[in-house]
């Protein structure tokens, strides 16, 4: 295992100029689509452009709710999966995976039938999680727990469990170098795991980060993107080098990350309902833009296939909607 930091703090916790920060979003908005259940908390989302659908975690309803990506419609609704947080879709598994994190467990749910399959044990408080098909295991970031739970994706049995901190953030695998990449703290860390040894390789410090949570990963240019939610900062590492080579504001209360990588455009969402969006054409992120969307639009998820950005909105005018945008240039 190694330790990464580069440069000094100053330099590194340097706010970034910013351009274009209060200008409109760059989307359209398309329509708004009414959502099943109640007007309650959504959490994350897996688009699955092969099989064109978009699983959504319903958390306040303990929910996954199913969208075709083609006639945006809801096509089913997977009940019973307590206060939902993460999901991932695994197409070449035919699977879906959910955090329980009412009853800390994985829920495994069959992408034909919208039924569940099994259930895993996790550690305290599972939040994210991230398929490795190269190797066919989930992990699960345990947030309370501090650590990863590592389950065989096709029996769906725990295979171990990965200790990196107090708390645990994000957590996204990166297909490119086989790694696994976590948000860990106190202190901020961006933790580099190998999912075969179930090793911490590196741990690149996060400067002038409080609060690492949301993490992306682009593997054309071989970054990665980290939101710190308690001081509103993306961080962008260099995976190549295991270098911090950005610190850039963000909207207040950051959360989840989507990346469309035709328009090379980087999406964070926020609790405050503010979206803050940069381009990744140069070195470091560009803002673009950076001005308010809706009331708790903290997730987003793109269709890489229609570059549509999808934000559930759990609250308008009493009833939840899934508002659809476009990219507007």
């Amino acid at each position: 295992m190694i330790a990464a930091t580069f440069g000094t703090a100053a330099q590194l916790a340097a706010p970034a100029r910013a351009t274009a920060t209060k200008g409109p979003v760059p989307l359209n908005q398309l329509r708004d689509i009414a959502l099943p259940g109640d007007a309650t908390r959504f959490d994350y989302q897996s688009a699955d452009p092969a099989n064109r659908h978009l699983y959504i975690a319903h958390l306040g309803d303990s929910t996954v709710d199913v969208i075709n990506l083609d006639t945006l419609q809801v096509v089913a609704t997977i009940p019973h999966i307590a206060d939902v947080h993460g999901v991932i879709a695994a197409p070449d598994l035919g699977r879906v995976f959910a955090t329980a994190t009412g009853s800390n467990e994985l829920v495994t749910i069959d992408e034909t039938t919208n039924r569940e399959v099994t259930r895993t044990p996790t550690g305290a408080f599972p939040d994210g999680v991230a398929y490795d098909p190269h190797d066919k295991l989930v992990f699960v970031s345990n947030k309370d727990g501090g650590s990863l739970t590592v389950v065989d994706a096709t029996t769906g049995h725990a295979a171990g469990t990965i200790k990196l901190a107090n708390e645990v953030g994000n957590v996204i695998y990166d297909p490119t170098s086989h790694q696994i990449y976590a948000a860990t703290r106190p202190s901020e860390q961006l933790a580099v795991i190998d999912p075969v040894t179930r090793q911490v390789d590196a741990r690149i410090r996060l400067s002038g980060c409080d609060g690492a949570h949301g993490v992306y990963v682009n593997t054309m240019t071989r970054q990665a993107f980290i939101a710190c939610e308690n001081n509103a900062r993306l961080v962008t590492v260099d995976l190549t080098h295991h270098q911090q080579i950005a610190n850039t504001s963000i909207a207040r209360n950051p959360d989840v990350l989507a990346y469309d990588p035709g328009l090379h455009r980087l999406y964070v969402a926020s609790e405050s309902g503010t979206l803050s969006v940069f381009t990744t054409t140069t070195r470091a992120p560009r803002k673009l833009s950076e001005n308010r969307l809706a009331n708790a639009a903290h997730t987003v998820a793109v269709d890489t296939l229609t570059h549509r950005v999808f934000f559930p909105l759990e609250n308008l005018n009493g009833h939840p909607v899934l508002r659809i945008m476009q990219p507007s240039k």
